[in-house]
Parts: structure tokens; C-alpha cells; sequence
């Protein structure tokens, strides 16, 4: 890198060619220890500004002759009207924002207006007040409100109605009445047209002061010395009693204020002055005043100036950060603290200074300053592009050539070791040692990186540190073996600006962020928010624990408990305080060098360096601003309508469904660091931080009470806990209400039963049709089986039956042979009409025979031939049965009783019929030999399916099925149907058939018994 030297001298010909030139001024800057804010007519901001006033709720209030004007630290407001009350004119003069929380606005033409949030009230000459212009309005120690206007003074004392006039009574002249100015010590001053006029406390009548000459404005300085200046802007100072000679003017200016440090400050036509600074910091239009004739000054309760103008206002913040005072600016500074107490700077534009805090220098040494160190046994080293200079113990100075070669190159880093020798790293030179009067490169050593050592630093054990660009770090110890620190140990900082021991462990910063390196590895340090702390090039840890860094986003201070929270766990964020620009810091910390940028001072303070200039700040006394930011909720907004918001509550039409709420806090000295935050209660889960903005939005909210509030925090995060709350409320419309609910329920309900009947309606209608569908299948399904069954087996028996008649008429009459085949032929005779019976059932749909008749003659025609003895009883009130119902129970009775007849070698067969009205019951019972254990208990033979079917037919109709019996014990059956099921007319046959349609056993049993 060898074209600094280059840039230097065409540095250093620019501003010999400056000195060639005609001598031009040049804009100087603002005062030093304040930060400067101008507002014009660009900026929406008031102009011709005569007044400012503060009240206790915060607002900067601000008299203009085209209107009253109100301030929150972001935005200008003109306020036709005060806590809801207009004023009674626009053209403002005289202003006061009295204890009270009053604002008494006094007009140009005439007359006072006193506005309070419970009522407004206008004071004119009917109620006392002087006539004429009102130019100044003051509240005395007592609350007493004193104005003074263009025809006299007046005052109204608390809790009064009328102005009091204060004329020749009390030894005031009658007219033009400028200021009244109630001084520490009591005493009350009035600067009027003759003069100005003193009464100390207690005095009845007010006394002239001198000089005796017109008199116009007045200041109290901290000597508490009276100053006040006559029309041609001299000021002198007040005497109240005859002096020996007479008073000369010892100002000129058109307003002289003092500030509550006790600063003077003087107002010129073009200029604000702060007496005893250097012309050069004076505020002018070339500097960025707002405008010309300042004619108003004023310190908020912040500490803020502010200053009126006849374009504008401007604003002056003191900065946190004080700027060293120079009579010159700096070209990249490097810095190193001095051996008595001050710091030594040096620049590429300069020579070494010894410098205090108030800005006093003395000249160190004839040099320019690249790199410097100061050894453990206070040896100093200094050095520049020509030669290294060593400051020996007792002061006296050695130069010391650099390496051959390598003059006109700057010497990067310097560092002495415990031996005595010097290391040095050059730009565009490399590593160099000298000991005992030899520079070697390297020193001597192997494992160096190649890229440039931009810091070093010396730990705690002797072992020296270099941190290289292309992020690397290299260590030598006592050994004189050289290690190498890289991204395998956690480096990630890129180029390494700054090395600083703490303790056994070693901070590192660089452009990518900043690290510690303990128990062999480097440990990222982040900050909340993202934060990565880049370009780091100074490194301070205090005595109490605090950790300072500059970097190239500003400063940030690390408070003791915040990093010791870290250092136990160094993956949680660490918090942080940062300060920038609006802390009075210019530039941002070198990326090359000279470094550090930040050094201590022996007293205790950190001093910075930038580009141009060296900001101090004193760690223990760094000011903060003590007063929480009041809130304020400005504006509420639903729809396109605006609600007064003064009373804390508002009620919005029914419907309203959107809030749009603006909010403020007024905190005037840093706005920008200002933290608001809000909930809506009822719809917001957890704070909402307001940022870049001072507005909340609501949208879809439903009918109810909501609570919202507002707190906020000012630069120094000190919260206004209280902050300010809204009530709202949004009434429902009738849509919204419960009664609409449960009509929409009952509505709803009504739709669902009315869908439900036309459904089942439909079904039943279905069902019916379906059933008219089956039934005609099924006669026509009976009418097939019917011409079958008579076409072929009925044909076939009848045949048969024919055929044993021929052969029954050849056996002789009267034989027992005879007789029994004629009864068996009568019996087939019966059977053949019964099955014909039984095709014609098939056929038509004919109601059914009774059953206990059916029964009777079945079980009468089979008992005659055999031997057993048939009873049949009936109980009951007969009536018909189902359709259905008596055709399964018919075939159930004659499975059982066949089966008695057949198979169970009875003697006596009993049948059963009740007809109850509870339930039908049908039972068989016989004295027989009853089944074999193994049927009972697999509920039929294999291969036969007679109980099978008497259960299944059961099952089709609902009815209950019961069979007990045991060898040599007979068999008893018994049917049971609930009377709902078995009694009915035949229009209810439907119903039961749909029951037994899923049921194919029926149809099965009957074709196996067919």
C-alpha cells in the first residue's frame, strides 16, 4: 500500500494552494457539544417564530403571527383550538404554559385567552387587561399572572375574575410594557418604555433602575446580575441604585438568554453566539440557521435550545458525546495515552499534540502519527512513513530508522516484547523485529501468515498477539514458536482491527463482528436485535466490568450484567446500548489505521477517533435524560369519521367494525430513539411495538368494550408505565345482538325440521312406491310358482291319486285293508285340494284363514291315523293377525307338530293359542322321547333344517323362540310376539314384510319344504 505518501503530499499541495489563493471564509461549524436541527417552511414547520412555551403535558408550543403552533418531537401542528376551545385569534404574540397546566395566549390586537381542558375563558378590557398589544405574559412564584401589553401591566391574581392594572399606583409608567421578569433572589423587574423597574419582595411600589433609557428585553444571569438592552441592542447591565459613573453597554446583540447551566448565549441578525466559544462554532446561515433574525430563545425541560427565527426554529441538543475542542480539524487521528495524564494525538496532517479534556494542546513531537505503543515499563513508541521515535524513561526522545527499504512505508502495528525488542509490521513492508539495533524479518521465525498485521497486543502470560487480515491471528511465545489461530478455532471476523487482553482471555475485533477467545476458541459476540458489532477497531473493558467497543455502526456500551449473562451462556444475545450520530459522534472508527480508535484516558474517560475529529465521553457521568415521555392518545378514526378523544372514553355508531388510532409521546430531545408500544385489550395478545410510526390500525373488530393503551420509552429507555388509555365502544346492531342468534338458531332449526319432513315425506313416498313394486313382483313371482306347482305336481298327485283309487276298487268292500286306503286317499284327497288352496294363495292375495281353525284341522288330519291323543286350547280375545305374522307362525306350529307326530313317539300332543293383549304366545308340547342332548345343543340335526327354519321364521317376525326338551322328557316349544307385532289390519302388512325382506331364509326353508 505505498500510495499513501502519494496522498499525503497532494494533500499537503492542496493546501498550499489554499494559502496562494484569495483568503475566503468558510462556513464553521455548529457549537460543538450540541446537535443541530433546523425546520423551515420545507419542512411543514412554522415560520416568524416570536414564542415558545412547555407545559406540563409536554407539547412545545409555538406563537407565530399566522396561527398557534404545537410540536411532539415529529410533527407540526397548527392548533386553531386548545383542549377542544378556539382561539380568539390567529395573529399570537404573548405566550405562557403556566404551572396549572393552563396556556394563556396573548393576541397582537388585544386581549388574553386562558385555556384549560375544563374551559377556555377571553380577558379583555371590560375584564381589566391593558389594551393593545399583549407582548409578554409571566407567572409570578405565587401563581399570579402578570401580561404586559402596549397600554400597561396587569394581574390576575389566583382564583380571581379581573385583571388588576398596575400603573402610576405603583410607580409603573401608563403605556408600552415589554417584559416582566421575576428574578431568584424575589425580586420583580418590568422593562418598559422609560425604563425598567424593580420592587424587591415585600415592597409596595416599583423603583427605576438605570440606566434611565428605554428598555426592551431582560436576562438574570447566574450571578443573578440583571442585563437588558435598549432599542439600538446594547446590553447593559442593571444597577439598582445610582452608580458612580454611568452604565456603558458591554453587548450588542438583538437577545441575550442564559441557559440553565448558567451559559450565556447572544442573539444576532445573522448568528446565535454562545459566549466565551470560538468564533469558528458560531450558528450562522452559512452553518444552517433556519433563518435570519433570531428573535426568540427558549430551554425545554429536556434541555434542549430552541431558537426562533424569522424563517424558521432551530434546535440545539447537547450531545452525550462532548467533541474535543480543536483549533483545527484532524485528518485520521491515532491516538495513545500520554504519561501525565492527557492523551497524545497525532495525524497524518499535523504533528503529535498533548491534549486534556477542555481541549488544550502543547506540542510532543515533530512527527506524523501511523502507529504507536507504550511498553509495560513506560517506554513510548511512535512512527510514521519516515522513521520510528522511542521515548525513553526520562522523556528525552531517539529516532530510529525502519527497515532498509522500507521508508516512505507506514508502519501498521508496533509492539515491544519482554526482552526489549521491537515488532513492527509495515503496509506493503511485512513483519519485522529489532533487537539489539538489527531489523530481521520475521524475526526470525517461520509460520507467519503472508497477509498484513494490522494490531498487536501483548496477553497477560508475555505471549504476543497479531491479528492479520483474511482473518487470521498468530501468536509467539515465550518459546519463540509461532501459532496460528484461524476459522478452525471459531475466528470469523475477517481482517482483525483490535486486540485487547481481559485477563487470561483475549477480545478480538474485526470488520465481520467481534469475539473473545477462551479455553481455545473464539466465541461470537452477538447483540439483541441481530446486532454482530462489525468493524470493531477499539476495545475497552472498565474496571467495573463494562466492555466498550467502536465500531463502524457507532459505540456501544455492554453493561457488566448483560456480559457477565453472556459469558455463562455465550449463545443468548447480549444487550446493548449503541451510541451514533445523534450522540454527537462524527465519522465512524478507522478500518485501517492509525489504531486503536478508543483509548482511556488516566482520568477515566474514553476518548474516540474518527475521520476528522476525537469525541469524549466520561463512562461514570454519561448524561441521561430522567423524565419519562408523556403519552398522549391524539386522534381516534372509524370509518371516515373523527371521535374527540379528551374524555377517555368513546362510543361508536353500532356496526363500526375499524379503529384507526393515533398516538404520541412527547419527548422533544431525541424523538427518533423514542420506543412506543401498544395492545388493544380483547384483541391483542401481548404489546405491539410502534415502529416508524405513531398509529395503531384495527380491522373485522366485533361489537364490545375495548381498552386500548399506549406506553413509551425515552432514548434511554426510561418507560412511562402509565401512559394513556382509551375506552371504546361499539355498540351491536341487531344482526350482532343474542336475540339475533337464537332467532338465526331457531330459524335454522325450523329450516332443518321442515328439510327433515319433506325428506321423510319423500322416503315414505319412496317406500311406498317400492313397496307397491315388490308386492306386484311377488304375485307375479307367486303366479309362476302357482302355474308351475299346478302344472306339474298337483297334476302329478292327481294322477297318482287316480291311479291308488283303481287299485283301492279291486280290494273287496268292507275289508280293514280297504277302509284304510280309502281314508288315505281321503286324506291325499284333502291335501291335493289344500295345495291346490295353497296355489290359489299364491295366485291371489286373499286374507289368510284363521289360525287356530288352520292349526286345528292340520293337526286333527294328521293325528287320525296314527295313535296319539291331540288337545287344542284358545285363550284370549281372537282377532286377526298380520298377514305375514300368521303365515310364519302357521308354519312354525306345523314343523312342530309334524315333528311330534313324526318323531317323537308321543302319546299326547298339546297345542296352545293366546291371544293376550300384552303379547301372542303359540306353544306345542309333547310327552315324547324328546331330542338327543347333541341336537338340543347344535340346534338341529346335520341335514336337516327344521329348527333351523322354525328360528329363522321367528327371527323374520320379531317373535322370541324358545325349545326345551331332554331325552325322555318330551318337547316344548313356545312362540312369543309382542301384540304390536302380531295383531294388525292389513294395511300394516307392509310394514311388516319391510322388516323381513333382508331375511332369505324364509324363501329358502320354503322351497326345501316344497
Amino acid at each position: 500500500m505505498t500510495y499513501l505518501p502519494s496522498l499525503r503530499h497532494a494533500v499537503a499541495l492542496l493546501w498550499l494552494l489554499a494559502a496562494l489563493l484569495p483568503a475566503r471564509a468558510a462556513p464553521g461549524p455548529v457549537p460543538a457539544d450540541y446537535t443541530h436541527t433546523a425546520w423551515g417552511s420545507l419542512q411543514g414547520a412554522p415560520v416568524d417564530v416570536l414564542k415558545f412555551a412547555q407545559g406540563p403535558d409536554g407539547w412545545l408550543w409555538i406563537a407565530t403571527a399566522t396561527g398557534l403552533y404545537r410540536y411532539d418531537g415529529v410533527r407540526f401542528e397548527r392548533s386553531d383550538s386548545v383542549h377542544g376551545h378556539r382561539l380568539y385569534s390567529t395573529n399570537v404574540l404573548g405566550l405562557l404554559a403556566a404551572r396549572d397546566g393552563a396556556l394563556w395566549v396573548g393576541y397582537r390586537l388585544g386581549g388574553v385567552t386562558a385555556l384549560r381542558p375544563d374551559g377556555a375563558r377571553t380577558y379583555m378590557e371590560a375584564d381589566g387587561l391593558p389594551g393593545g398589544a399583549v407582548f409578554h405574559i409571566a407567572e409570578a412564584p405565587d401563581g399570579t399572572v402578570w401580561v404586559a401589553a402596549r397600554d400597561g401591566v396587569a394581574a390576575l391574581r389566583p382564583g380571581g375574575s379581573r385583571f388588576e392594572p398596575q400603573g402610576e399606583s405603583v410607580g409603573l409608567p401608563a403605556r408600552r410594557m415589554f417584559q416582566i421578569l421575576f428574578a431568584r433572589d424575589g425580586t420583580q423587574w418590568v422593562a418598559a418604555l422609560g425604563g425598567a423597574f424593580f420592587r424587591p419582595p415585600g415592597a409596595a411600589r416599583f423603583t427605576q433602575a438605570w440606566p434611565r433609557t428605554t428598555l426592551m428585553a431582560m436576562a438574570e444571569g447566574p450571578d443573578g446580575a440583571i442585563w437588558a438592552s435598549d432599542d439600538q441592542s446594547r446590553y447593559y447591565r442593571l444597577h439598582t441604585s445610582a452608580p458612580a459613573q454611568a452604565p456603558r453597554p458591554e453587548y450588542t446583540a438583538s437577545g441575550m438568554h442564559f441557559d440553565r447551566a448558567g451559559q450565556m448565549w447572544l442573539l444576532h441578525p445573522d448568528a446565535v453566539e454562545r459566549a466565551g466559544a470560538p468564533a469558528a462554532q458560531r450558528l450562522t446561515l452559512q452553518s444552517g440557521l433556519s433563518g435570519a433574525l433570531p428573535q426568540t430563545f427558549f430551554q425545554d425541560r429536556e434541555g434542549s435550545i430552541w431558537i426562533g427565527t424569522s424563517a424558521g426554529l432551530d434546535r440545539l441538543r447537547p450531545n452525550r458525546l462532548r467533541a474535543l475542542a480543536t483549533p483545527r480539524h484532524f485528518d485520521h487521528p491515532g491516538m495513545i495515552a500520554g504519561p501525565d495524564g492527557s492523551v497524545w494525538i497525532g495525524d497524518y496532517a499535523g504533528h503529535v499534540a498533548s491534549y486534556t479534556a477542555d481541549g488544550t494542546g502543547k506540542p510532543v513531537l515533530r512527527s506524523g502519527f501511523a502507529a504507536a505503543h507504550r511498553a509495560p515499563d513506560g517506554t513510548y513508541w511512535i512512527g510514521d512513513d519516515q522513521s520510528l521515535h522511542r521515548r525513553m524513561a526520562d522523556g528525552t526522545w531517539q529516532t530510529v530508522a525502519s527497515p532498509a527499504g522500507l521508508r516512505g512505508l507506514d508502519p501498521q502495528a508496533l509492539l515491544q516484547a519482554d526482552d526489549g525488542a521491537l515488532w513492527a509490521s509495515f503496509s506493503g513492508g511485512g513483519l519485522f523485529r529489532r533487537k539489539d539495533g538489527t531489523w530481521t524479518r520475521d524475526g526470525g521465525l517461520a509460520g507467519f501468515p503472508a497477509a498484513l498485521a494490522l494490531t498487536m497486543a501483548r496477553a497477560a502470560d508475555g505471549t504476543m498477539w497479531m491479528g492479520h487480515a483474511r482473518n487470521q491471528v498468530s501468536l509467539v511465545g515465550r518459546d519463540e514458536r509461532v501459532r496460528r489461530l484461524d476459522a478452525r478455532q471459531g475466528l470469523q471476523l475477517g481482517t482483525v482491527l483490535a486486540l485487547t487482553p481481559d485477563g487470561g482471555t483475549m477480545w478480538a475485533g474485526g470488520e465481520a463482528g467481534t469475539a473473545l477467545y477462551r479455553d481455545g476458541r473464539f466465541l461470537a459476540l452477538h447483540g439483541s436485535g441481530g446486532e454482530t458489532f462489525r468493524g470493531v477497531s477499539g476495545i475497552v473493558r472498565l474496571p467495573g466490568g463494562d466492555l466498550w467497543l467502536h465500531g463502524a455502526d457507532g459505540i456501544y456500551r455492554i453493561g457488566a450484567a448483560a456480559l457477565a449473562g453472556w459469558l455463562r451462556d455465550p449463545a443468548q444475545a447480549v444487550a446493548f446500548e449503541r451510541f451514533g450520530a445523534l450522540d454527537g459522534l462524527r465519522g465512524h472508527a478507522s478500518q485501517l489505521r492509525p489504531l486503536p480508535s478508543l483509548v482511556q484516558a488516566p482520568d477515566g474517560q474514553l476518548w474516540f477517533a474518527t475521520g476528522s475529529a476525537i469525541a469524549l465521553l466520561d463512562p461514570a457521568r454519561i448524561p441521561r435524560n430522567p423524565l419519562p415521555p408523556p403519552v398522549l392518545i391524539r386522534a381516534l378514526t372509524a370509518g371516515d369519521r373523527h371521535y374527540p378523544v379528551a374524555g377517555g372514553a368513546v362510543t361508536l355508531p353500532q356496526g363500526s367494525d375499524t379503529l384507526q388510532i393515533g398516538f404520541t409521546a412527547l419527548s422533544l430531545a431525541m424523538p427518533e430513539r423514542v420506543r412506543l408500544r401498544y395492545r388493544l385489550e380483547g384483541v391483542d395478545h401481548g404489546w405491539q411495538e410502534a415502529v416508524g410510526r405513531r398509529e395503531a390500525f384495527y380491522t373485522n373488530l366485533a361489537p364490545g368494550t375495548y381498552r386500548f393503551r399506549v406506553t413509551a420509552a425515552n432514548e434511554d429507555g426510561l418507560w412511562n408505565e402509565a401512559g394513556a388509555t382509551l375506552d371504546v365502544q361499539i355498540p351491536p346492531t341487531f344482526v350482532q345482538t343474542p336475540w339475533f342468534v337464537v332467532l338465526l338458531a331457531l330459524g335454522g332449526a325450523a329450516l332443518l325440521f321442515a328439510a327433515y319432513t319433506l325428506r321423510m315425506r319423500h322416503v315414505t313416498r319412496r317406500l311406498a312406491e317400492r313397496m307397491q313394486e315388490r308386492m306386484h313382483e311377488r304375485l307375479a313371482e307367486r303366479s309362476r310358482i302357482a302355474r308351475s306347482l299346478h302344472d306339474t305336481l298337483l297334476q302329478a298327485v292327481q294322477g297318482l291319486i287316480m291311479s291308488f283309487h283303481a287299485h283301492v276298487r279291486q280290494l273287496p268292500a268292507g275289508t280293514r285293508e280297504r277302509e284304510r286306503l280309502d281314508l288315505a286317499l281321503d286324506r291325499a284327497d284333502r291335501l291335493l285340494v289344500e295345495g291346490r288352496d295353497q296355489i290359489m294363495d299364491l295366485r291371489a292375495s286373499a286374507p289368510p284363514p284363521d289360525l287356530a281353525e288352520a292349526l286345528h284341522e292340520f293337526a286333527a288330519g294328521l293325528a287320525e291315523p296314527a295313535a296319539q291323543a291331540f288337545e287344542m286350547t284358545v285363550t284370549g280375545l281372537r282377532q286377526p293377525l298380520r298377514p305375514q305374522v300368521s303365515e310364519e307362525l302357521q308354519a312354525i306350529a306345523r314343523e312342530a307338530l309334524c315333528n311330534a307326530g313324526r318323531y317323537a313317539q308321543a302319546e299326547r300332543i298339546v297345542l296352545e293359542v293366546d291371544y293376550g293383549s300384552a303379547a301372542f304366545t303359540l306353544r306345542v308340547r309333547d310327552d315324547g322321547c324328546g331330542l338327543d342332548a347333541a341336537v338340543a345343543q347344535a340346534g338341529g340335526r346335520p341335514g336337516h333344517w327344521g329348527l333351523v327354519g322354525m328360528r329363522e321364521r321367528a327371527a323374520a317376525i320379531g317373535a322370541t323362540l324358545r325349545m326345551a326338551s331332554g331325552p325322555g322328557q318330551g318337547t316344548a316349544l313356545e312362540v312369543t310376539l309382542p301384540a304390536a307385532r302380531a295383531y294388525g289390519v292389513a294395511e300394516q302388512r307392509g310394514d311388516v314384510e319391510s322388516a323381513t325382506e333382508s331375511e332369505p331364509a324364509d324363501s329358502w326353508y320354503r322351497g326345501q319344504q316344497r
